[in-house]
């Protein structure tokens, strides 16, 4: 496993993470995901990515059971808060009742005395930024978070949080959708990002799993993700048959490159320099140690520019999740 730094922070964070959304704590159960999480630990994986509301908060418990035995000091926990949780009008966005509140359920769920990364799951129309800004700064004086960041903000998001914080208090990390079929960071958030000291903690890297192949020739075999209605309301746009053809020409260079078609995937989303990590989520063991494997693998310029063909940045898929 190969290690990047998050942002211009000092944290570092292993170049594959482990996920949960619509895995631990929903279709993996408590004894497959302290597998799955003690496995990854064993293959180099320090950075653990929950959200409060995955699972409504058994993510995180399950996520928290699953780290127990091992030493705090050894992983990189984040979680993230924004959608709502409950019916109450507060418990939900990014107001400083909320971010605080959150911030302590999460503490309870996970078992630990702090949260390493903390991130806004989306933006607030409603709260000003600042707002948001400084309760981050309060709870990151209080010793109960590390850092904190941001997902799928705007540039000008990121700019005015950026010069609102407190130096040493800026947001660390994105977490955006990006993938060979989902590349709109790549017009402008990622050198932003890299200008303002953020890293990219991407999510959906294999497309919900369609960058695997595993939906070649439009199948959904039974136990996927394609086949269970519920977790599967994001993948439309990825399912299309024009982007299942598209996939499957991926495969060759695959092949040539002495990569599977997860690894493959991954690996072309940590040629950028701006990508600290890519978040994947698993329900099998084997899933995660192919995964690990597209760690530290780089891909041939040629190879690139043919993915490029495939996959022109100017017409990436839309899709929504995370």
């Amino acid at each position: 496993m190969h290690y990047r730094r998050l942002g211009s922070s000092g944290l570092k964070v292993s170049e594959i993470a482990l996920g949960s959304w619509l895995t631990l704590g929903s279709s993996v159960d408590t004894e497959s995901t302290s597998a799955l999480v003690r496995r990854a630990f064993d293959l180099g994986v320090t950075l653990f990515d929950t959200a409060d509301v995955y699972a409504n908060g058994a993510a995180e418990e399950s996520l928290g059971l699953a780290l127990g035995p091992l030493r705090r000091t050894d992983v990189v926990l984040a979680t993230k808060c924004f959608f709502p949780m409950s019916e109450g009008p507060n418990d939900r966005g990014l107001s400083r009742k909320h971010v605080t509140e959150s911030v302590h359920a999460s503490l309870r769920r996970l078992g630990t005395d702090y949260i390493d990364l903390h991130q806004c799951h989306r933006p607030d129309p409603e709260t000003p930024v600042e707002e948001t800004v400084r309760a981050y700064e309060d709870l990151i004086r209080q010793g109960k978070l590390l850092y904190w960041g941001v997902s799928e903000w705007s540039a000008d998001g990121i700019i005015e949080a950026c010069r609102l914080a407190t130096p040493g208090y800026r947001p660390v990390s994105n977490q955006p959708q990006y993938s060979i079929m989902r590349r709109q960071i790549e017009a402008e958030l990622l050198q932003l990002s890299q200008r303002e000291g953020l890293g990219q903690i991407a999510f959906s890297p294999l497309a919900q799993g369609v960058l695997t192949g595993k939906y070649s020739g439009g199948k959904r075999p039974a136990g996927t993700r394609a086949a269970d209605a519920f977790r599967n309301q994001f993948m439309g746009a990825y399912l299309r048959d024009d982007q299942l053809a598209r996939v499957d020409r991926l495969r060759p260079l695959a092949d040539e490159s002495g990569l599977s078609m997860a690894q493959l995937a991954l690996a072309w989303c940590l040629r950028e320099p701006g990508v600290s990590s890519v978040i994947v989520g698993a329900t099998r063991l084997e899933q995660l140690e192919d995964n690990c494997q597209a760690s530290g693998r780089t891909l041939d310029p040629t190879v690139l520019e043919r993915i490029d063909r495939l996959f022109p940045a100017s017409a990436a898929v839309r899709a929504v999740s995370g």
